[in-house]
């Protein structure tokens, strides 16, 4: 019992981890807004 206690613990822990890791780069990600409204597709407004 003590192993898959340990186990689910240490899964649940990465799997946190990793949602912590990828939230925060989704929140301090900075995206150029200029670079991406230079392709071709239609751009309804830009700003800065």
């Amino acid at each position: 019992m003590k192993f898959e206690t340990l186990m689910l613990q240490t899964l649940f822990s990465a799997c946190l981890l990793i949602c912590l890791l990828a939230m925060g780069a989704m929140l301090t990600t900075h995206v150029n807004v200029a670079k991406v409204a230079d392709s071709d597709a239609p751009v309804a407004a830009t700003t800065n």
